[in-house]
């Protein structure tokens, strides 16, 4: 690797590495499927709102189920919100170890001088439990979670970013965001950060380069060993 590794120079440039959660780090819904997760909160939905259950049928995201019911009552977005967080806290015990080269990233990020933060749309109680089960905590500085009854506060929104780089007293555009979804990337975009998008599936590359993600790489390893490499 030389210097001109688009991975290496971006990393180089950031002074705050954030993390999204699932993808990156842990496979959240790896032993708590997230269909089953989505389809409990979706009966709770329908016995208090029909239409907005029958809504929430049409998606197996429990977080898509999340927007739904606060779309249709805050108190009942709160009852809801309480079931997935719950649900999420159960779901990272049961998911196994971190996503291969997570570990090694987030080590990498902390030996290189760098800050870290988990930025997610997930709630932080599972974030933190995830990693203190696997001895990671001391690895992040700052975990952004969902903002608590604020749904339209997740990523794509550049709230989440905006709040670790504050909580870190440093400016959103030194921070790089490792994220899998497109949503990761907008929100970067919006918040002037750049952003590493992690391909864990096929046709994520593509996906990824069109969105104008920074840099593209498919496994997190490649992350630790161009911090590893400055």
């Amino acid at each position: 690797m030389t210097h001109a590794d688009p991975l290496i120079e971006t990393l180089a440039n950031a002074r705050v590495v954030l993390f999204d959660f699932d993808g990156p780090v842990c496979d959240v819904f790896a032993g708590l499927p997230a269909p089953e997760v989505a389809g409990e909160l979706t009966a709770l939905l329908s016995a208090q709102d029909e239409a907005a259950g029958a809504k929430a049928a049409q998606t197996n995201d429990p977080i898509e189920v999340l927007r739904i019911a606060h779309e249709a009552d805050t108190e009942l977005g709160q009852r809801i919100e309480q079931a997935l967080t719950a649900a999420e806290v159960r779901a990272v015990a049961v998911a196994g170890q971190p996503i291969p080269g997570a570990t090694e990233a987030l080590q990498a990020a902390r030996a290189a001088g760098r800050g870290v933060a988990v930025v997610s749309n997930n709630s932080a109680e599972c974030v933190r439990a995830f990693l203190e089960l696997h001895s990671l905590e001391e690895y992040v500085t700052e975990i952004v979670g969902r903002p608590s009854e604020q749904p339209h506060l997740m990523k794509p929104n550049p709230f989440p970013l905006i709040t670790a780089a504050e909580r870190m007293h440093i400016d959103v555009t030194s921070c790089t965001l490792i994220g899998d979804s497109l949503t990761d990337i907008q929100a970067a975009h919006a918040a002037g950060a750049t952003v590493i998008g992690y391909a864990n599936k096929p046709h994520k590359a593509d996906l990824f380069s069109e969105a104008q993600a920074d840099v593209v790489t498919e496994h997190m390893q490649d992350i630790a060993d161009a911090l590893a490499a400055e």
